[in-house]
């Protein structure tokens, strides 16, 4: 269940137009901080990841479902029908639980993250990359022309 404060941050950046991948980044930040702070493990960033967007599209956010053949996605329609009966099994929930507890905290490290970010990135086309860098330096100098009135 995801905390308070998280679906809080997700709502607004809905209201203020954002996409929803930027809604579902909050939920991915939170397990990225509850993988640190030992509350379970994971095996690599994606795993934190995909546990990320799971409970941002549970918890309402517009995400697309995720890639047919994945095992997220069958378990995502899997949940779907379960939940139509009251939810998933108590045993499934504890072992699961039970699963994450035994894998590391590596995965959430700034050193994963980084090569995850970077791996993701090489997947995008060079004209991709070049447009997100043009906005991000066009957000960087607007913010700095307001530092300095």
């Amino acid at each position: 269940m995801p905390e308070k404060e998280t679906i809080e941050r997700a709502r607004r950046d809905a209201r203020e137009g954002k996409s929803p991948s930027t809604q579902a980044g909050e939920f991915v930040r939170e397990e990225i901080h509850h993988v640190r702070e030992g509350k379970h493990g994971v095996r690599n960033p994606k795993q934190a990841i995909a546990i990320g967007l799971s409970k941002a599209r549970k918890s309402g956010v517009k995400l697309p479902a995720p890639p047919k053949g994945t095992a997220s996605a069958k378990n995502e329609s899997r949940s779907h029908r379960s939940s139509k009966r009251g939810g998933a099994s108590g045993k499934r929930s504890a072992a699961r639980r039970r699963a994450l507890k035994k894998e590391g905290q590596s995965g959430a490290s700034h050193r994963a993250l980084s090569s995850q970010a970077k791996s993701a990135a090489r997947r995008r086309t060079r004209s991709s990359r070049s447009q997100s860098a043009r906005k991000a330096a066009g957000t960087r100098r607007s913010s700095r022309s307001r530092a300095r009135r």
